[in-house]
């Protein structure tokens, strides 16, 4: 989305649930034609796109996680890569 800078993940593109969480890096190559300006406009386009097959996960992804859960500490991509890197291919 192009307002957040957050990735649409789902189970459909990245073979299961567990892709976009296990890669250390995450380099994701997109279409123009695939850009949205926010949720509303995400969800339409899922639905759009899969109709009534949604799949059995979405996720949605805005740069590296982080957490501060312990010690008030902020660690960066514990569950989920480290970096994250967004391609878009005009066509």
């Amino acid at each position: 989305m192009s307002r957040t800078g957050t990735i649409v993940l789902s189970a459909a593109q990245c073979e299961g649930r567990t892709a976009s969480v296990y890669a250390p890096v995450h380099i994701c190559i997109a279409s123009t034609k695939q850009l949205v300006h926010d949720l509303k406009d995400a969800f339409q386009f899922l639905k759009e796109k899969y109709g009534s097959q949604i799949p059995s996960s979405i996720s949605f992804a805005t740069g590296p996680s982080r957490t501060a859960d312990i010690e008030k500490t902020l660690v960066v991509g514990v569950h989920g890569p480290g970096q994250v890197y967004m391609l878009l291919v005009d066509e």
